[in-house]
């Protein structure tokens, strides 16, 4: 069976490896090269058990702060855009404690089937992608961040979480690049088990792979509609001209949902804006213990900084601003801020490799994965994954291949 795969970020290579594993005829179709989309800087960690929803009962008390601050994470731009409104009004309704339980339960069990998919492929395959598991410490700057933290790591343990919560001092422990700023820190929780790597690397690596197996890629093609024939996709039009297929699989992130209108389709995905710097942190090598080697992600700053061989990643932020690919210096400058702030020896900052990046979210946060029920059928879903796209990847590429070739 011959199936086009729309999109070549970490989804889309991800789906088109578990399809030839199994034995399909696959091409690939981006406009880009694999990876240069949201999984080109992302955050690096791949954090399994760390899946809780952006959608959360505690937005509302968080909103106005959220809203308003200048310094705040978060930012909305209102736009002249139905979906966004649509896509907003459906986020807020998300946001209640039901909700959020049961898209966690839900992404936890995900998360758990991708780890296995992708480290099934690293050990088959010994792509380089700079591939750790270090564990990951979340820290928390008040008592009542932590408490909170707490609960939900109480909850998580109901569904196979191994997490625990640690003191300032146990930190500083298992992180000695955080000794200076224990201080500052309430406490934490710590996941020994979390990963981190390249996402650049690895689609690079996957498309080196896949096409020495006869995987066909079509990259610098714009998708541009399709030719249908009754309920079925007879071929995808591109600015390369038309590809025939038997079955497709739409991945291709944020932009999933304009190529979906084109079908008649809507999808409740919108782009969530992320910015991140990857530093040099070579010239902190002599000084020992000031550049993190465990994943940290500062709560309160909702940035993250992951170890990636000799570089570190740092970043952050959600903005409802649209396809909008501009990098304010602000945001480049907060992020800077926050890695001097928790590891102010870990690079000489001259060389920022400033990046953005458009998560496809899903109010919910849960990704759309299987056939649309107003949609061809021969058309599957693979999109929505918002900021777990790199650690869901390998489990929603899974679900698709078992749709098309079930056990």
């Amino acid at each position: 069976m011959q199936v086009c795969v729309l999109g070549a970020g970490i989804v889309g290579l991800a789906t088109a490896y578990e399809l030839q594993q199994r034995g399909f005829q696959v091409t690939v179709i981006d406009q880009a090269q694999p990876g240069m989309g949201a999984s080109g800087g992302n955050g690096a960690q791949l954090s399994y058990s760390y899946v809780q929803p952006l959608a959360d009962a505690s937005i509302w008390r968080q909103l106005p702060r959220l809203l308003l601050s200048p310094s705040s994470p978060l930012k909305l731009r209102p736009q002249w855009d139905t979906h966004q409104w649509h896509w907003g009004l459906a986020f807020l309704r998300a946001c209640n404690r039901h909700t959020s339980e049961r898209s966690t339960e839900r992404l936890l069990a995900l998360a758990a089937l991708s780890r296995h998919g992708l480290e099934a492929m690293l050990q088959a395959e010994s792509i380089d992608c700079d591939f750790s598991r270090t564990g990951k410490l979340v820290l928390y700057d008040t008592p009542a961040g932590l408490a909170a933290a707490q609960r939900q790591m109480e909850l998580q343990r109901a569904w196979g979480s191994q997490q625990q919560a640690v003191s300032a001092a146990r930190c500083a422990e298992i992180e000695p690049a955080l000794h200076h700023y224990q201080s500052r820190i309430a406490g934490a929780i710590y996941t020994p088990s979390e990963c981190a790597a390249d996402c650049l690397k690895l689609c690079q690596g996957l498309q080196a792979v896949l096409a020495a197996r006869g995987v066909r890629f079509l990259l610098g093609a714009q998708v541009r509609g399709f030719v249908r024939q009754g309920r079925r996709i007879a071929a995808v039009q591109t600015s390369a001209g038309a590809v025939e297929a038997q079955q497709f699989v739409l991945a291709l992130g944020s932009h999933s949902h304009a190529v979906a209108r084109t079908l008649g389709l809507r999808l409740p995905v919108y782009p969530l804006k992320g910015y991140s710097i990857t530093l040099d942190t070579t010239g902190a090598n002599a000084a020992p213990g000031t550049v993190p080697r465990v994943n940290v992600t500062d709560a309160a700053r909702k940035v993250v900084f992951a170890r990636i061989g000799h570089r570190l990643r740092v970043a952050g932020m959600a903005e409802l601003v649209g396809h909008d690919a501009r990098i304010p210096p602000a945001r480049i400058e907060s992020l800077c801020n926050a890695a001097r702030a928790l590891f102010p020896g870990c690079s000489e900052f001259e060389e920022l490799r400033p990046w953005t990046g458009m998560r496809p979210a899903t109010p919910t946060g849960l990704p759309v994965v299987g056939p649309h029920a107003s949609g061809p059928d021969n058309l599957l879903l693979n999109t929505g994954h918002g900021s777990l796209g790199f650690t869901l990847a390998f489990g929603t590429a899974a679900q698709v291949a078992e749709l098309l070739a079930p056990a």
